[in-house]
């Protein structure tokens, strides 16, 4: 498949449901994952996972599913579920990079970089049973004595995938620390299929550094959208220009979290809707000056109408002094 822009949405455990999918789209997001989703829960039918974290929309295409298990004959039963679903999503990607401990402690995720031969083998579970093309996430190495995210790609091919996420750290940094541009190129200069980057990519300059230290065909955008759906278009001009974007105003930012809080009460209604907004509305006022007693307040938000009410008064009582991670 062909996806029509180089960066595309990453999945983010406990972030990525559809309103937040929907709203990236909006500005440019081309290509997004559904979060991450547990094979065995799958084969459960938890009415969560089937309707909630894999709900879509016609809007929210292609998609992609993160499927996150160990077990051969459980990721086979969880394929079968979703060979009912086929028409909505593109591809389905292996995760080997989560490095919460409740998931490698079960030897999934992360934890899987200590084992590629296994890691092989599940892959080829995934590719032999999936209707669609099949990918895998991974990290640079388990920790800073085992960097082998090169030999893990290279079984991984073996498997048959047909392209490779790679985050540029290990499992033990988790998302702090400096990211290993190097590694990611020695992924890409082994494999022949395509590799997305990704660790950082939290502004069209980071991104485009990203693409110029590793060679990769794509990046994956995780924590640079949470509150800053602008940066896909903000990144694709970059890319095409050289030219820096303009910030959004406050205008835009209000009228965009309006949007983005309706979606979330029309998906999940408006007594869970409404909470599950306020961690956004933290994100998209990062920055800005004069916002705390208003965070307290959405922090308290119970209804609709009184998230936007705040939302307006951000619109009109707050300044953004150019030190907003949009910057």
């Amino acid at each position: 498949m062909e996806i029509a822009s180089s960066c595309m949405l990453a999945p983010l455990a406990g972030v990525s449901d559809l309103p937040f999918r929907l709203i990236n789209r909006r500005f440019g997001c081309a290509f997004a994952f559904t979060e991450m989703v547990s094979a065995r829960a799958l084969t459960y039918d938890n009415k969560n996972t089937l309707h909630k974290m894999l709900a879509t929309d016609p809007a929210d295409r292609p998609l992609g599913i993160q499927l996150l298990g160990n077990n051969p004959e459980v990721l086979r039963a969880a394929l079968d579920k979703l060979r009912d679903r086929e028409c909505e999503y593109a591809i389905i990607d292996f995760n080997a990079a989560c490095p919460v401990t409740k998931v490698t402690a079960k030897n999934e995720g992360a934890s899987l970089l200590r084992e590629p031969k296994k890691l092989r083998e599940l892959l080829m579970v995934v590719v032999n049973y999936s209707s669609v093309p099949v990918t895998v996430k991974i990290r640079s190495g388990w920790d800073a004595a085992s960097v082998n995210a090169r030999d893990v790609a290279l079984h991984a091919q073996d498997a048959g995938i047909h392209g490779l996420f790679i985050h540029g750290r290990t499992r033990e940094q988790g998302y702090q620390g400096r990211v290993d541009y190097q590694v990611i190129y020695e992924v890409k200069k082994a494999l022949r299929i395509p590799v997305i980057a990704s660790g950082d990519a939290l502004s069209p300059q980071l991104v485009k550094k990203l693409f110029d230290e590793t060679g990769c065909d794509g990046v994956a955008i995780a924590r640079g959208a949470l509150g800053n759906p602008w940066l896909f278009r903000d990144t694709q001009e970059f890319l095409e220009t050289g030219s820096i974007p303009r910030r959004p105003d406050m205008q835009e930012i209000a009228d965009t979290m309006i949007a983005h809080l309706n979606l979330c009460v029309a998906f999940h209604g408006e007594g869970t809707g409404t909470p599950i907004f306020r961690k956004f509305f933290n994100w998209y006022t990062k920055g800005l000056h004069e916002i705390r007693e208003l965070r307290c307040r959405a922090y308290q938000a119970k209804t609709q109408k009184e998230m936007i009410a705040i939302i307006n008064q951000v619109r009109l009582s707050c300044w953004d002094p150019g030190l907003s991670h949009r910057a």
